[in-house]
């Protein structure tokens, strides 16, 4: 689960990790009122959940209250890549000198946390890793011992900080480390952690992304998830408890187990289609969920083909062909659907689909073939 930048200072500023003061507003007067009430030089900055804000002309700095006004009200409302800003952080600025990286994520190939701390901080961390590796300097955690202090010297020596952040280095990436841990994050990224003219170290942007297997112990966490999807169909989805990703491609692909719906994306790509998205409907799933997939999967206006892929073991071929015409029959389906079935009740359920326009295949192979053959034509 993402959050918001204007959240996540929250939180990490109950860590002690120093933030600049602001609040959030959702209108351009209130926009104005924040900037009056922090008495100083400060920048608008649009809460979605996209890099890039900058480029997009999602961060303005505002002299005035009357400028921090005029900028909101330009701000509120863009386009940016596709998400609309609803909302601005107004916070004071910094009187920036250097701009640095720090983060902290997993590292699934090592199974450890990865501190990554760089010099080249306020462009896309990616760009760097691409470009220049060797900037970013990279210390994996162990996890029964926590992040040691020789580490976080390790870690900024080897970034080639300036010694001015030195000192104040160690306490603040200790203090990420801790909310880091204690919020089950599989993110918590500061880009750019700002080293002021006046020496100090100040979190200028924050990400956080949580673990969603790990919610149930942060029922705290539970204010954060209104409005933090990235894709209108992702929460929709999710608000109807169904694991989907969405992936922007024509073909949309519903099946049962993790496993076999990546090997059904895998053959659609090499039969020439592309994925529109990943819903994994889960083993045992009943007739309502089914048809709650497919209308999920039918939210994206570029889908122009559904391959549904089941393999029977406690999923019944039955209940799914139920789902499938149930959702069929409450929807105003326009495309083409191609169903594989096999494994329980296959044949009780290819019975039931035999009288509906679907279309059936035997192997996976032959479904995606289908299935994108139909899209195209």
């Amino acid at each position: 689960m993402k959050i918001h930048e204007y959240q996540a200072k929250q939180l990490l500023g109950r860590y002690g990790v120093p933030v600049p003061e602001g609040e959030v507003a959702v209108t351009p007067q209130e926009a104005r009122a924040i900037a009056e009430k922090l008495g100083r030089r400060v920048v608008v900055k649009s809460q979605v959940h996209v890099g890039g804000r900058g480029k997009a002309g999602g961060i303005k700095l505002a002299s005035t209250p009357d400028e921090a006004e005029a900028v909101a009200g330009k701000i509120l409302g863009m386009d940016i890549k596709g998400l609309t800003v609803e909302k601005v952080l107004v916070e004071a600025a910094c009187n920036i000198e250097q701009e640095y990286y720090l983060g902290i994520t997993l590292d699934r190939a090592a199974q450890k946390n990865l501190l990554m701390v760089s010099a080249a901080g306020g462009v896309d961390i990616e760009e760097v890793a691409a470009s220049t590796p060797e900037k970013i300097a990279r210390v994996l955690i162990d996890p029964a011992v926590g992040l040691c202090d020789f580490q976080i010297r390790q870690a900024v020596f080897g970034a080639g900080l300036d010694p001015r952040a030195l000192s104040g280095a160690g306490k603040f990436i200790q203090a990420l480390y801790k909310a880091y841990i204690d919020l089950d994050c599989s993110l918590a990224e500061i880009n750019p952690l700002v080293l002021t003219a006046e020496g100090t170290l100040i979190a200028a942007d924050g990400k956080i992304t949580f673990d969603e297997n790990a919610l149930f112990r942060h029922p705290e966490l539970a204010q954060y998830a209104e409005g933090s999807e990235e894709d209108e169909i992702e929460a929709e989805a999710h608000r109807r408890g169904l694991q989907y990703v969405r992936l922007g491609g024509e073909i949309g692909i519903i099946g049962n187990g993790a496993g076999l719906v990546m090997g059904t994306l895998d053959e659609v790509k090499d039969a020439g289609g592309t994925p529109a998205n990943f819903l994994d409907i889960g083993g045992g799933a009943k007739a309502e969920v089914v048809a709650n997939a497919l209308e999920v999967v039918l939210l994206d206006p570029n889908v122009k083909g559904v391959l549904f892929n089941i393999f029977g073991g406690i999923t019944r071929g039955d209940e799914v062909a139920r789902g499938i015409t149930e959702g069929s029959k409450r929807l105003d389906i326009k495309v083409p659907i191609v169903v594989r079935l096999t494994g329980t009740n296959a044949e009780e359920g290819r019975a039931i689909l035999a009288a509906t326009s679907l279309v059936p295949a035997e192997t996976m192979q032959e479904a995606a073939a289908k299935i994108v053959s139909l899209a195209r034509g």
